[in-house]
């Protein structure tokens, strides 16, 4: 079979149709319907490039790694099925993973990493001079020397712009189809596409008709990229809900050229032998408490609460959702058994590399077992963290937050009244907590 990943950054999962949202998705919808759709798939370690590291290393390392590049001795994803002979790609416009000293390409044949997003220093032209007041407000304190250079160098790029098309998730989706026509020409099967988009990540600045789509009426100043912090004296709820509806522009935005990069798949003929999985790294805050943008660690439902669908092409799962909790390190060894190798009992090597041996330290389950009705459920909880700042410890009732920095104590929700994690009961439930701090650190200590 083919492998075929779409990683969406900072992907609600309340802004998927499939997951019940009005926002419109119908692409990312229509493979849903026909795959498995998982309810409970959590982020593991935050943000961007500790997710990939749980992606691509099939391990739990919220206890032991923050914001860093992979280590020597890591066996990555790309690595070993390309050891199995499939042809790899990665096509990114996630700019963090195109810094030479993360070595995020390592093991794919291929790398293609598009220019602009966000404040990669693409554009350097001096002589183009932009008004950050336009679309961007700072908060007059310390954070304005930060944020200053990084809108201006976002408004520089956006000048390249000019249509639909240049938008970086246009770009990396054509790239992704050139990448196959040129490989389907010589194999039908054994491909591995890792399609990771940085949109939906902020800046919201879609172009129409996607920027008027969610936010009818509104005639203020469209912020585009909120400096992240506390929502109070900064934005008013109509700013805060304009800056929501250009997010779920970017959101159809994105879903509309994914479906252009899945009608290709289908035109050359893989659709059906190809496994496809959607997922993302984390959500994104709008104000849920108090605050805008990842602006400290913050492990809430709007944050770590993520999409994940896979369509498996002998149809396991298919039409199906599935409620166990489920994490970015499951990924790899889903991926790994779908292809037939057993990550922990296969020896692994390569020119260059060692230890030569199996995968001992993969901390991540298939979800194979649960796609085919094998067994109900892979995990009882799911952690989430914020390297050495926060970690957090979601069951099916109980959500548990506890503070690695600083004095803020912990704190306690009941998910089946509380849904959206706003009412602590942590005071009136010690012992609860207690019990979730045990079991948090005893899975820190047994994956580390």
């Amino acid at each position: 079979m083919n492998i075929i990943i779409i990683a969406a950054d900072s992907l609600r999962v309340d802004h998927l149709g499939c997951y019940g949202s009005s926002v419109k998705t119908p692409n990312i919808d229509e493979v849903a319907s026909d795959a498995a759709v998982f309810e409970q798939a959590y982020a593991e370690n935050l943000p961007t490039v500790p997710c990939r590291t749980a992606w691509w290393t099939g391990r739990h390392l919220f206890a032991k790694r923050g914001w860093q590049p992979f280590e020597h001795d890591d066996v990555l994803l790309a690595e070993i099925l390309s050891s199995r002979g499939f042809a790899s790609a990665l096509i990114t416009d996630t700019y963090h993973l195109h810094r030479p000293s993360y070595n995020c390409g390592r093991g794919f044949d291929t790398t293609c990493f598009i220019r602009g997003q966000e404040y990669d220093p693409w554009v350097v032209d001096e002589s183009i001079d932009v008004d950050i007041t336009k679309y961007h407000r700072l908060r007059g304190d310390d954070s304005d020397d930060l944020w200053i250079p990084r809108f201006t160098q976002y408004l520089k790029n956006a000048t390249r712009f000019k249509t639909e098309e240049d938008h970086c998730v246009a770009r990396v989706m054509k790239e992704a189809i050139r990448w196959l026509e040129h490989m389907t020409k010589s194999q039908q099967d054994k491909l591995f596409l890792w399609v990771d988009s940085f949109s939906p990540h902020e800046p919201w600045d879609p172009p129409s008709p996607y920027r008027e789509m969610y936010k009818p009426g509104y005639t203020g100043i469209e912020l585009i990229d909120p400096v992240p912090g506390d929502i109070e004296g900064y934005m008013t709820e109509a700013e805060l809900n304009c800056a929501k509806g250009l997010y779920g522009g970017v959101v159809t935005l994105m879903d509309k050229w994914i479906g252009v990069l899945l009608d290709a798949i289908r035109n050359l003929g893989i659709y059906e032998n190809s496994l496809i999985v959607i997922t993302s790294d984390h959500g994104e805050p709008f104000g849920e408490h108090g605050m805008i943008r990842k602006a400290k660690p913050a492990l809430y439902e709007e944050l770590v609460h993520i999409p994940l669908i896979i369509r498996h092409p002998e149809r396991l799962g298919m039409k199906q959702r599935f409620d166990t909790f489920t994490q970015p390190p499951d990924l790899m060894p889903t991926l790994l058994d779908a292809v037939g190798i057993d990550a922990k009992n296969t020896e692994f090597g390569w020119p260059g590399f060692e230890p030569n041996g199996p995968l001992s330290t993969l901390t991540g389950r298939s979800l194979l077992p649960v796609l085919s009705g094998e067994i109900d459920s892979l995990w009882d909880y799911a952690v989430s963290a914020y390297y050495a700042r926060q970690w957090s410890i979601r069951t099916k009732k109980w959500t548990y937050l506890r503070n690695l920095e600083g004095e803020d104590p912990p704190e306690l929700y009941n998910r089946l009244s509380d849904s959206l994690e706003q009412q602590n009961v942590f005071d009136a439930n010690p012992d609860i907590a207690d019990t979730l701090e045990l079991r948090l650190r005893r899975f820190a200590d047994e994956v580390s």
